[in-house]
């Protein structure tokens, strides 16, 4: 059987942690020995995959600077070296680090997996001391791995591996459960709202460019809400900015993402760069009609007219006109983009996509295509 470890550092929840959890769930379900090391007191991954045979290790405390403190290198070491694990995965750059220096006092080293989830470039310190460490570098969007194929980025270890949704949550709910929602929230039912799914961050995901574009469309009968770890602490202030006091609405970190999302009309994303941008696929999966930036690997599945509305990283005007044009479109039209758009996010299921790490192991471990048979 294999055994593997996925090395998840710092708490919160957005799109990396989203996909550990959703991958390490999918395995665990197909008979693989699942392990993860965590955070002390990060009790969200915990909650969410209770009902799994998953075994969690703490290593990590994550006050003040944690990758300072040698304490949590010795305790990931100590968990690697009873282990034994056939393959570890470092699920963020962060995560690498503490790897490549705990694994570094064991002496069985097991097979080990990076990540490069955006199309930042990596300067020849972090290539050469952290990436060329790992066995394998996954990849999850199209774009980026042909860029860096052509860079030199160690071809030889890139796979493309494209992240999945749950499809079986983020999918179209029906009328009464969105009516629903929207009463809760205390939203009429005539307004038309535009939703984005993203932690406060504004360097990446672009929120301040996208209240202004949306303070342009000068929709009176229009509601931008926010989700996400932070939104309600500092959009607030820009609602105050542009005058959208009434018309801009943070929720902060929320669980009902998919009821949220059904409730909504569009979903909008200004993110300057990403891998696969899973809140888009997520608004996709529902329904939406998506207005984006085409940042990384969006790019890769959302076509601008076809199923959905793509604008150029960081154009404002461009966001403006297509925030009207999907706000003019006619129901014929919105049903076509709406129905195209959940034909796409189908292709992105979280089954496919463990496919693809389940011929990834096979690899790695000599070739073998049966989890369980390996010793």
């Amino acid at each position: 059987m294999i055994k593997l470890l996925q090395v998840v550092e710092g708490g919160g929840w957005g799109g990396t942690k989203e996909q550990t959890y959703l991958i390490s769930k999918e395995l665990a379900k197909r008979g693989l020995e699942v392990h993860m090391a965590i955070s002390f007191g990060y009790q969200l991954m915990l909650e969410k995959l209770k009902d799994y045979p998953i075994r969690f290790h703490f290593f990590e405390n994550h006050r003040g600077l944690p990758r300072l403190n040698p304490m949590n290198y010795y305790r990931l070491r100590r968990v690697l070296k009873e282990e034994k694990f056939h393959i570890v995965i470092a699920n963020s750059p962060h995560a690498l680090d503490f790897l490549r220096i705990a694994l570094a006092f064991v002496g069985d080293r097991p097979k080990v997996i990076a990540y490069k989830r955006t199309g930042r470039s990596s300067g020849l310190f972090s290539k050469l001391l952290k990436y060329a460490f790992a066995d394998r570098i996954v990849v999850v969007d199209r774009r980026t791995f042909e860029r860096l194929k052509g860079e030199g980025f160690f071809p030889e270890k890139l796979r493309h591996i494209p992240s999945g949704i749950d499809l079986q949550r983020f999918k179209p709910l029906g009328r009464e459960r969105a009516l629903a929602k929207r009463e809760e929230l205390g939203i009429d039912q005539d307004k038309k709202v535009f939703i984005n799914v993203a932690n406060w961050n504004p360097e990446h995901k672009g929120q301040p460019l996208l209240i202004e574009a949306f303070a342009r469309l000068r929709c009176p009968k229009c509601l931008l809400v926010l989700v996400g770890i932070g939104t309600d602490i500092e959009a607030p202030a820009y609602a105050r900015r542009y005058g959208l006091e009434n018309n801009l609405l943070a929720l902060g970190f929320r669980e009902d993402i998919p009821e949220l999302l059904n409730m909504s009309d569009f979903f909008v994303f200004s993110s300057y760069f990403e891998g696969i941008a899973g809140a888009v696929l997520q608004g996709m999966a529902c329904g939406k009609v998506v207005i984006s930036t085409l940042a990384g690997g969006i790019g890769d599945y959302l076509r601008d007219g076809e199923n959905g509305f793509g604008v150029q990283v960081g154009d404002i005007e461009g966001f403006v006109e297509k925030l009207k044009l999907a706000l003019h479109l006619n129901k014929e039209e919105y049903e076509r983009l709406s129905q195209r758009a959940i034909e796409t996010a189908r292709e992105y299921s979280i089954e496919r996509t463990v496919e693809g790490y389940l011929r990834l192991f096979s690899e790695l471990l000599g070739g073998t295509s049966n989890p369980q048979s390996i010793p």
